[in-house]
C-alpha cells in the first residue's frame, strides 16, 4: 500500500462493509470484525456473554433480524429493512399486526426539518419497536388505510464481540487506540473510525524498532468500552501514556479535537500541535461537548490520556446519525487526511527526545555546510529557524517542546535533528 492511494484504499473497505447491519451485538459486528482480521491477521477477536457486568453496565442479548417491513393494503412495500437497514429502530422486537395509521404513526420516527434523510434510531435497553422514513415519505401515507407490520427478530444470550491488536514495541509504554463498529449503515460517523484506524495500524506493523507498543480496540461504542475498560483497567492505567479515540475522521470539510477530561495530557497537546499545521482553523471543542468513547476513557477513577482528533464532529455536521451520513459524504481524501493527522501525532511520540547541543555558544554551521558562507543581508533569515532550533537544545527541552516555543512543525524539528546530528553538533 502506498499513502498515495491510502485514501481509495480506506475508502473500498468502507464500501465492502457499508451494508452490513451492525449493532451491539450480534453477527453484523463479526462480519465487520472478520473482514478487518483479513487485513490485520494478528487481530484477536474476544467476546463476553450476555448478563457480563461491566461496573454499572450489563451486556445485553445479541439481536438479529431477518426481515422488517411495512406494506399498504395492496401489498406495496413502504418501507424495508432490506433496502436500507436505517429503517428499522435498532434492536426493535418481533411484530406481525395490522395497524390503522394513528397506531403505526405512533411507532415511526423521521426528520421534518430533513425531509428526504431517514434518521438512525435505536432503543438498546428498552423492549420496544419501530421503523425509520423520510418524512417526505410519512407526509404521502394514507391515514384512513390499514398497515402490515412485520419485523422479524431475535433477541437471544449471546456474547459481545470485540477486537483487539497489540503491535510490541522496544518499550512497554503503550500508545492506545480506539474506535467502534456498531452502527449500521453510516459512513463518516462509523465506517471512518474503524478503516483509518485499521489503516493506522497497518502502517505501524511496517515500521521498524518501534520505539513504543500500541494498542488498538475496535469495539461497540459505550457499553463496548466499558467492558474494556472492566477487563483491564490495572494493566491501561499502569501502561499508557497517550491514546486516541478515532471517530468521524472521514469528510473533509474540516478538522477539529475534542479534549481529554484533563485538557494537558500528551495527547491533548500533541493533537493540538499536530492540528494547527494542517489547518490552523481547525475546530477547538470543549470536554463538554464530549459524546463518543472519550466520556469511559477520560472517567473519574479511569482518566486515561485519551483525546480525540476528527474531522466533522459527531453531531455538529448535518448529515449525522441520517442516511444522508454516505459513502459520498466520506471521501478518499477526506479519509487520507484524518489518516495523516493521526499518523503525524504517532510521528510526533516515535521521535520525540531531549536534544542536547555539545558545543558552548552558537555552533560554526558555515564550516559544516549548515549556512550560507557569504554574509549579506537576508542570509540569517534562511536558517533563523534553524538557529531558533538549536537555541533550545539544552537537554531540558524536548523535540515537541522546542516545536511549540518556535512555532514550527514536529516534522521541520526532525529534519534539523538529522542534520545537526549528521554534523555531530546534536545528541538525541
Amino acid at each position: 500500500m502506498t499513502e498515495r492511494s491510502i485514501g481509495q484504499v480506506m475508502h473500498k473497505w468502507a464500501e465492502d462493509l457499508f451494508p452490513i447491519n451492525r449493532s451491539l451485538t450480534g453477527e453484523g459486528v463479526r462480519q465487520t470484525l472478520n473482514y478487518l482480521k483479513k487485513i490485520l491477521p494478528d487481530l484477536e477477536i474476544k467476546s463476553v456473554p450476555t448478563g457480563y457486568e461491566a461496573f454499572d453496565w450489563t451486556v445485553p442479548e445479541e439481536w438479529s433480524v431477518s426481515e422488517a417491513f411495512i406494506e399498504d393494503e395492496h401489498g406495496v412495500r413502504i418501507v424495508d429493512f432490506k433496502v436500507n437497514n436505517l429503517h428499522l429502530v435498532g434492536y426493535s422486537v418481533s411484530v406481525d399486526e395490522w395497524l390503522t395509521f394513528d397506531e403505526l404513526n405512533a411507532h415511526l420516527y423521521s426528520l421534518p426539518e430533513q425531509p428526504d434523510a431517514i434518521p438512525y434510531v435505536t432503543s438498546y435497553y428498552t423492549k420496544r419497536w419501530g421503523f425509520c422514513l423520510t418524512h417526505s415519505q410519512r407526509q404521502q401515507l394514507n391515514k384512513d388505510g390499514k398497515y402490515h407490520v412485520v419485523i422479524k427478530s431475535e433477541h437471544k444470550k449471546g456474547v459481545l464481540n470485540y477486537a483487539e491488536l497489540v503491535l510490541p514495541g522496544v518499550s512497554e509504554k503503550e500508545v492506545f487506540f480506539s474506535t467502534y463498529v456498531c452502527h449500521p449503515s453510516m459512513a463518516n460517523n462509523e465506517l471512518s473510525g474503524p478503516v483509518v484506524t485499521t489503516a493506522l495500524a497497518q502502517w505501524l506493523m511496517g515500521v521498524q524498532d518501534r520505539r513504543y507498543t500500541y494498542r488498538f480496540v475496535f469495539i461497540p461504542e459505550t457499553i463496548g468500552s466499558i467492558v474494556y475498560i472492566s477487563k483491564n483497567l490495572k494493566h491501561l492505567k499502569q501502561k499508557v501514556f497517550a491514546g486516541f479515540n478515532v471517530t468521524c475522521i472521514g469528510d473533509d470539510r474540516c478538522y477539529s479535537y475534542l479534549p481529554s477530561r484533563a485538557g494537558d495530557t500528551y495527547s491533548d497537546k500533541i493533537a493540538q500541535h499536530v492540528l494547527k499545521h494542517i489547518d490552523p482553523d481547525y475546530k477547538k471543542y470543549s470536554w463538554l461537548d464530549r459524546g463518543s468513547d472519550e466520556r469511559q476513557y477520560c472517567a473519574p477513577g479511569v482518566d486515561l490520556p485519551v483525546a480525540t482528533i476528527m474531522r466533522s464532529k459527531y453531531g455538529e455536521y448535518p448529515e449525522y446519525h441520517t442516511s444522508l451520513d454516505d459513502l459520498s459524504l466520506v471521501t478518499p481524501g477526506g479519509l487520507e487526511g484524518g489518516f495523516n493527522a493521526l499518523k503525524a501525532a504517532v510521528e510526533v511520540i516515535e521521535n520525540d527526545c531531549y536534544p542536547k547541543i555539545n558545543v558552548l555558544c552558537e555552533p560554526q554551521l558555515g564550516k559544516r555546510g549548515l549556512y550560507p558562507t557569504i554574509s549579506e543581508k537576508g542570509s540569517a533569515d534562511k536558517v533563523r529557524d534553524m538557529m531558533n532550533f538549536i537555541s533550545y537544545c539544552d537537554g531540558e527541552h524536548s523535540l515537541f517542546d522546542i516545536s511549540e516555543i518556535i512555532n514550527i512543525p514536529f516534522k521541520s524539528s526532525i529534519t534539523y535533528i538529522h542534520k545537526l546530528s549528521a554534523s555531530g553538533l546534536i545528541k538525541c
